[in-house]
């Protein structure tokens, strides 16, 4: 199968804030915690944030754990205040769908709806890959 890799542009950030994490449902909270804090600091707001950290954490714990490893988030603002929120992990073979193409589980599914809170949520967002094995939502 075939993805696409959505690149996303990079621009120099006036404030960031970068932490490894252990890949628990504790580091996924402690990543929603930890981002709120710093953008509370910064002055900006946090739940939009708050809960794209957590579903992007929760799917590096879920989905991109490998024993051993943490996941890393990251978050920077521009001189723009244009907010940049990160999750690497090191599972490049599991892709999360392109964006723009997740599509509503069933209305009886338990899971699978956190890539399209993100995409409700998020003005935009994509996939780095590398240096592998690494991968960033």
């Amino acid at each position: 199968m075939t993805q696409e890799i959505t690149r996303i542009e990079h621009s120099t950030p006036t404030r960031q804030f970068t932490v490894l994490l252990s890949p628990t449902r504790r580091g996924a909270r402690l990543a929603r915690l930890l981002a709120t804090a710093h953008l509370g600091d910064w002055g900006l707001p946090t739940e939009h944030a708050a809960h794209i950290v957590a579903e992007l954490a929760t799917n590096a714990v879920v989905h991109g754990h490998v024993p051993g490893r943490n996941f890393q988030l990251g978050v920077a603002v521009n001189r723009d205040a244009l907010l940049r929120i990160e999750v690497t992990d090191t599972r490049d073979e599991q892709l999360p769908p392109t964006p723009g193409t997740t599509s509503a589980p069933a209305d009886d599914a338990e899971s699978g709806r956190g890539l399209l809170l993100v995409e409700a949520l998020a003005d935009r967002w994509g996939i780095d890959l590398g240096p592998v094995p690494r991968k960033a939502v």
